[in-house]
């Protein structure tokens, strides 16, 4: 009743005050106030009421109106503080009391950068407003040895720029007393930290309100951490828990299922705050606001009829040095895309909730938009590498040269969602390391039916869109950006506000002038942000066990459809230049240009159009010389023309094609450009394979199959894959799997003469699968043996020598600056297949072709 009568007198007397909030919210609960940090819980600290009173209401010119307003705000005042400034249970805002912060990896990379000065300004915001703080820094290392560490990273905490030297200095010095560390190791490290904790608030007589526990740690440590939390520090009676995770949340679904379950076990879901930090930037905390105040002008826009497409863009110049042990298990989509993005995506999409502040209501809206996504098809994605990925990989994780990591760092996926409202509006998800320039937004473009005829820089003629701009750029702060010939979006937060002088600079595709700018009055560090929110028990920004499955149930399709593609290598920074375009063609997306460089070896991206393709010699053989873009399409040609001559001549092509990543590329060139090539009567043969199930993604023909073959139309009897597994078993000698496949090659191919046969060269010199020492001439004449590779898998089959040497055709293409050494020490040795095995390849009757790139050639 008491609510009810409030809410009246709000209305009839400040129907535009600042106690508007209730009109919509009859239920308490529901209100606004269940995710404001303010004065609210100030006033309500003890002896602060009366106080507060004296000083904001009576006296003055206008003492009959604030006497009216002060009985409504003391009316609403005591019934806040009555439920401890809308208590625990109602809504989460923090009870008044001792609260005990523990960050657990207190010393580690995230505490240093982030979360310590998230804290600290968390207690400056909170000084005198009735709660207390300790502060812990937790982690394996004894104190002895972390303590110094642990004040080295708090005495950089920095205060805020109207905060006086004098008042900064004392805080400061506040805070470092509160703090402490504590080696959080064992099940009675976290007894002893309970126990200390116990023992000081019965000392100082205070009540205690929460404890908040921030587990910056690998996800692997998750479950043991909280079921020692459980186990040891769960406090008891009224005083809260919160505990904080970071992501990754899982890998895939399944994983993320596995963690969820374990981890209820020790903790409640409302317990838990997954963190996205992407979810506490202002730009990304203001969509959903900035489309509830300008619902009148964006409701009849908001569709498929006037959104042309949707982009969340994130871009980064850094490369992952330093991360590649976590990286290459996850790369781009699973680090970027599967949340950060995708969290965008769904506050872009949503259905507006009726109340802001309801964080089951929210919830409920993003998880219609999972319900409402088509599935991610193969096709709806293109993934890419940076060039120098391969080698930090190498270097950081002691992989040979021989290891090829598929493992993205560039994605673009394009999602649709299957409402009327949205049908067929094509939404884009980009992200990307070693690119341009570092800049994160969320694009809407409409589409713009005007067409100018003389007057083009019109403003009408200009794009229509709407840009939530997160920083960096060539823009630099925060913003949203709506353009001027759409509509003057409304300022109704205090916190924002429109930018109206501005630097002479171009935004996607717009200079800044052409734009209605709003931006945060003051800027705030998306950490310090969510962490107020959790001492508020605000969970609107955080991740529900519900919407974690729900978006790795969208993405694990996709992830798994993608582990056995090769990313597309680019240089990295401006280099790229249009090699990572898109196009989109319906529902699928692909590169606009064809040109695919697979291998980390291979940098076509940087090929200069000056340079023609180059004949010569190379060893007393054939050489032909170029740019890898050219290269390959010259070898594809060349392939083609003998296909086409051997087919003339016999009606029949024997192709026989070495396994690696080096042919990738032409893979591709003959697939999507030689559609005359006579595949119906060419026979493809594998020149190696790994001893592995031909359905792995180690396997060579795997490979083959995956870029080649099933995008041809060759017919299936003419596929001739190695027998490397017989009666359940790969390649034991007594299952005579060499000797099948040869006998099937003396029966098919005239002389056992293969028409073409390519082959690569690696860095110790091996092609096929002959290695050095391996003893070729033991095979004699033998066209198929079993071979031993010094990396794994180690058992290898692989036509000999003598089944090489005698094709028509030996191509040999060699890529990649990496290779040049190799090339150096070839053009210089002689004939040594013990040592360098490519020097064994010498047809007897055919011809010896070598293609290599300039970079191998030049370095």
């Amino acid at each position: 009743m008491l609510f009810m009568f409030i809410r009246k007198l709000s209305i009839s007397f400040f129907p535009g005050s600042n106690l508007s909030f209730l009109d919509e919210n009859p239920k308490p609960a529901e209100s606004n106030l269940a995710c404001v940090s303010g004065p609210i819980p100030v006033i309500c600290g003890s002896g602060r009421l009366s106080n507060w009173l004296k000083t904001n209401t009576w006296g003055g010119d206008d003492a009959p109106l604030r006497s009216v307003h002060s009985m409504i705000v003391l009316l609403l005042l005591v019934t806040l503080c009555a439920h401890g400034g809308k208590g625990e249970e109602s809504a989460g805002a923090p009870r008044s009391g001792h609260v005990s912060v523990v960050i657990v990896g207190g010393t580690g990379d995230l505490a240093k950068k982030y979360l310590w000065q998230g804290f600290f300004e968390l207690y400056v915001h909170q000084v005198g407003s009735g709660n207390t703080f300790s502060f812990y820094g937790g982690g394996l290392s004894p104190a002895d040895a972390a303590t110094p560490a642990l004040f080295e990273i708090l005495k950089a905490v920095s205060c805020s720029k109207d905060a006086s030297e004098e008042r900064c200095a004392l805080l400061k010095e506040q805070f470092l007393r509160l703090a402490r560390y504590r080696q959080l190791k064992t099940l009675e490290d976290y007894q002893a930290l309970a126990e200390h904790i116990g023992r000081e608030l019965q000392q100082e007589g205070i009540t205690e309100a929460g404890r908040l526990f921030y587990l910056s740690l690998p996800a692997f440590a998750y479950v043991d951490v909280a079921d020692k939390i459980n186990r040891s520090c769960r406090p008891t009676g009224g005083p809260w828990l919160r505990v904080v995770l970071e992501k990754p949340f899982g890998h895939d679904i399944r994983s993320a299922e596995v963690l969820a379950t374990q981890l209820e076990g020790s903790l409640k879901d409302e317990e838990m705050y997954r963190i996205d930090h992407y979810l506490g930037k202002q730009v990304v905390a203001k969509i959903l606001p900035f489309r509830v105040e300008n619902k009148k002008f964006l409701d009849p826009i908001w569709n498929k009829h006037h959104i042309e497409r949707v982009e969340i863009v994130m871009k980064e110049t850094l490369d992952v040095k330093g991360r590649i042990s976590f990286y290459d298990q996850y790369g781009v989509i699973r680090d970027v895309l599967q949340n950060h993005l995708t969290e965008v995506m769904t506050l872009l999409m949503m259905r507006l909730p009726t109340n802001l502040s309801s964080s089951e209501e929210i919830l409920q809206r993003k998880l219609q938009i999972f319900s409402s996504m088509l599935p991610l098809r193969k096709n709806q994605a293109v993934v890419g590498q940076y060039q120098a990925y391969q080698t930090t990989v190498q270097q950081e994780t002691n992989k040979t040269k021989d290891h090829v990591s598929r493992t993205p760092t560039y994605a673009a996926v394009l999602a649709h969602i299957d409402e009327a409202q949205y049908e067929g509006v094509p939404i884009l998800l980009i992200s990307g390391k070693m690119l341009d320039e570092r800049v994160g937004y969320a694009r809407i473009l409409f589409k713009n039916d005007v067409f100018c005829l003389q007057s083009r820089d019109g403003v009408h003629c200009k794009p229509k869109q709407i840009v939530f701009y997160f920083g960096h750029g060539s823009l630099q702060y925060p913003a949203v950006l709506v353009s001027k010939n759409l509509f003057r979006p409304v300022v109704t937060d205090s916190e924002w506000t429109e930018v109206t002088e501005h630097t002479d600079v171009n935004i996607l595709g717009l200079p800044i002038s052409d734009y209605y700018v709003q931006t945060p009055t003051e800027q705030k560090e998306a950490y310090s942000e969510l962490i107020s929110q959790i001492f508020a028990g605000c969970k609107n920004n955080f991740i529900s066990t519900e919407n974690l499955l729900a978006s790795w149930g969208l993405w694990t399709p996709l992830l798994n459809s993608l582990a056995g593609t090769y990313p597309r290598i680019y240089p990295g920074g401006g280099d790229n230049r249009d090699l990572l375009d898109i196009r989109v063609n319906g529902k699928d997306v692909g590169y606009t240009r064809e040109v695919v460089i697979i291998s980390p070896e291979q940098m076509g991206a940087t090929s200069a159009n000056s340079f023609q393709v180059m004949q010569g010699n190379f060893r007393r053989a054939d050489m032909v010389s170029a740019w890898p873009e050219e290269l390959v399409e010259r070898l594809a040609a060349d392939i083609q023309k003998e296909a086409e001559a051997a087919v003339r001549e016999g009606n029949v092509f024997h192709l026989a094609i070495s396994g690696g990543s080096t042919p990738l590329a032409l893979f591709h060139r003959l697939a999507l450009h030689h559609f005359s090539f006579p595949w119906s009567h060419t026979h493809v043969w594998m020149v190696d394979e790994r001893c592995v199930p031909l359905t792995e993604p180690e396997s060579n023909f795997r490979g083959l199959h995956d870029h080649l073959l099933q995008h041809v139309r060759i017919p299936y009897f003419n596929i001739h894959p190695m027998p490397v597994q017989l009666n359940q078993r790969l390649c034991v000698e007594e299952d005579r799997g060499a000797a099948l496949y040869e006998k099937e090659i003396s029966g098919m191919v005239h002389g056992s003469s293969f028409h073409f046969v390519l082959l690569g060269v690696g860095y110790d010199g091996h092609t096929a699968s002959l290695f050095p020492g391996g003893k070729a001439d033991e095979v004699g004449e033998g066209l198929v043996a079993l071979t031993e590779s010094p990396l794994k898998p180690h058992q290898r089959m692989s036509l000999t020598f003598s089944a090489i040497n005698r094709a028509r055709t030996v191509a040999l293409l060699v890529m990649g600056k990496g290779k040049h050494e190799l090339i150096s020490q070839l053009s210089r040795v002689s004939d040594k297949p013990d040592k360098w095995p490519v020097t064994g390849v010498k047809p007897a009757d055919g011809r010896l072709v070598w293609y290599i790139d300039y970079d191998a050639l030049l370095g």
